[in-house]
């Protein structure tokens, strides 16, 4: 049993910080993000123990954190929001305050226009952007073809430009 735990730990230490930011764009909030990551990591541990061999630990842990993330709005009976905390980190210390103000000005205009498109969409563009995820990674955690996900990326891209094209 200490080889699965010091196997799984392995695992926590790779995909608890991407778990986290997942869960943290969706709900708006550290707490509750931590709450639900600790909740996605937890869940993940039982399965571990009853099946070590999982395919994909990656695409597991993504699934379960989707889904928790939406039995939390179901209880809450509130809508996705992309959390505007996360963004001072993308701002590089090197630049100076004018060059951040307008990043975070074109930040703030994408991360609206983010929260305006479907949820689905929403996921595939966290996960293929700002997660760096392959596509047929996307495909497993949401259970659909590699050619399905294909497309919603292209169309969330495309209205994501035309929401931000509405706010500009």
């Amino acid at each position: 049993m200490d080889k699965n735990k010091e196997k799984f730990g392995s695992i926590y230490d790779q995909y608890i910080e991407k778990i986290y930011r997942f869960v943290y764009l969706k709900v708006n909030s550290q707490e509750i993000a931590e709450d639900i990551s600790s909740k996605v990591f937890l869940r993940g541990w039982e399965s571990y123990q009853k099946n070590s061999e999982i395919k994909n630990i990656g695409a597991f842990l993504y699934q379960i954190a989707r889904n928790s993330v939406i039995d939390h709005y179901r209880e809450k009976g509130r809508s996705t929001i992309v959390s505007p905390d996360f963004i001072p980190e993308l701002a590089d210390d090197r630049t100076n305050l004018h060059e951040k103000a307008i990043l975070s000005a074109d930040i703030e205009l994408v991360k609206s226009a983010l929260n305006n498109i479907k949820k689905d969409y929403q996921d595939v563009i966290i996960w293929h952007y700002l997660e760096d995820m392959p596509t047929d990674q996307i495909a497993e955690i949401m259970n659909r073809p590699v050619g399905t996900v294909r497309v919603m990326i292209h169309r969330g891209l495309s209205a994501l430009r035309e929401k931000l094209v509405g706010e500009i």
